[in-house]
């Protein structure tokens, strides 16, 4: 699958909530409707629509167990996708680890300021 291609799968929120509980663990379909259902407000057949979206796009799995439809997460776009991201992390992490130096930098002279304070 193309990264892009991928990335037009998780653009919509629905798809991407559905993906949330699935990574929680394999889950029926009617229970994923109900949720998504409440949260978004949108008909059964149109969860039904998503979860196929899903599955054909290879983003989700899907077995029978009797009557149900057991949904879970196929990991393989999903690699895909964070090798794509993988080229750009560079430009954030700088940033967070920066931002983590100050917060450790600020932790420090708050601790060092206290233990003054005891000391006086």
């Amino acid at each position: 699958m193309r990264a892009v291609h991928a990335f037009d799968v998780l653009g919509d929120p629905v798809r991407r909530r559905i993906l949330e509980l699935l990574a929680s663990g394999e889950q029926a379909s009617g229970d994923i409707g109900a949720v998504i259902q409440e949260e978004f407000g949108i008909s059964q057949p149109a969860v039904s629509q998503h979860l196929k979206v899903l599955r054909e796009s290879g983003f989700a799995s899907v077995r029978a167990d009797g009557t149900r439809r057991l949904y879970a997460v196929d990991a393989g776009p999903l690699r895909e996708v964070d090798a794509w991201l993988e080229r750009f992390r560079g430009f954030w992490e700088q940033r967070l680890d920066a931002l983590g130096t100050e917060l450790a930098r600020g932790k420090r002279e708050r601790r060092l300021r206290r233990e003054a304070n005891e000391d006086e």
